[in-house]
């Protein structure tokens, strides 16, 4: 039975310099995928591309980690009990309006895009936005350009209409990366019952998060994160479902962007307090709590790592 971890959205610092080695905290001896955010809406391109040089220098010089390309290269560094390291962003801004710059930041290890981050840009609307105007020309744009290069698409963070789109628009499998069902507890950026469903459809996978806010009212438990689990199993099948940390390695960090850009954030982040974060020392006991609650082996490996890698299979590779 597979014991691979496949956490599709974890956040060091956003600055040059940053140290990698807290990503060891994830050390887990069946191998761990950890995707590593490298910039969201304030980033342009130039930004996005420092942080990438640095985070890859500094993960392949650490005895622990491993930077990855494709998949083969990253169930090696797993099979060895290793953590591979690929990237994301969170936010079309970063392409600085030109779409050849999805394939140079596939090269660089990029893997996984959002659209928009809360709030409308040009590719489309946020979950945070009174008006839903759904994906737009250049954001459909967007994502036939990373179907062709190998880079997934993301709904976190969009708005209900813009993730339907997505889902409509791609030809290969959508994922939520790191976004709790709605139904379970009514956050804006939790997603709604279509639009799991959709996601679904496309032979993707809702990534459940382990972020306080998000799970209940500031509630980073591990009963929570099944609950979301559950529902989420329910609804769309163990096959499509996913989990995610989401963890901030800096919470002042994210304290400090929220000061810096609130027009990116409202009451929803700031209401219960500073929010609270599920560790990866509570995340890497999930398996035991899911298994405690009855889950079958095969599930739990499924939605552990399996769904997340059988995604990447069907999109990385073109």
């Amino acid at each position: 039975m597979s014991t691979l971890l496949w956490d599709q959205h974890t956040c060091l610092p956003l600055r040059d310099g940053t140290d990698v080695a807290p990503l060891t905290r994830y050390q887990h001896s069946g191998g761990v995928l950890l995707s590593v955010n490298a910039g969201y809406a304030p980033q342009r391109f130039a930004d996005t591309m420092a942080l990438l040089r640095h985070y890859r220098r500094a993960v392949d010089a650490h005895p622990s980690l491993t930077s990855a390309g494709g998949l083969d290269e990253v169930d090696a560094i797993t099979d060895a009990g290793g953590i591979a390291v690929v990237f994301d962003l969170e936010d079309s801004n970063p392409l600085d309006d030109d779409l050849d710059n999805l394939s140079v930041l596939v090269e660089h290890g990029v893997r996984t895009l959002l659209p928009t981050y809360n709030h409308a840009n040009r590719a489309g609307s946020g979950c945070l936005d009174a008006t839903d105007g759904g994906l737009t020309a250049w954001g459909r744009a967007i994502v036939t350009e990373m179907n062709s290069v190998g880079m997934v698409p993301d709904g976190s963070h969009c708005s209900t209409r813009t993730g339907l789109d997505l889902c409509e628009v791609s030809t290969r499998p959508v994922v939520y990366s790191h976004s709790c069902m709605r139904a379970v507890w009514d956050h804006p950026r939790n997603i709604t019952d279509d639009q799991a469903r959709s996601c679904a459809a496309t032979g993707g996978v809702i990534g459940v998060t382990g972020v306080g806010i998000f799970l209940g009212p500031n509630t980073p438990t591990l009963e929570a994160m099944a609950r979301h689990l559950e529902y989420a199993v329910e609804l769309v099948g163990v096959e499509h479902v996913g989990v995610s940390t989401d963890y901030s390695f800096d919470h002042t960090e994210l304290t400090d962007e929220m000061a810096a850009n609130p027009q990116l954030f409202d009451d929803s982040y700031t209401r219960w307090g500073p929010i609270q974060w599920m560790p990866p020392e509570t995340w890497l006991e999930l398996r035991e709590h899911l298994s405690a609650r009855g889950w079958a082996d095969t599930d739990i490996a499924a939605v552990l790592g399996g769904n997340f890698r059988r995604v990447a299979r069907h999109t990385w590779s073109v």
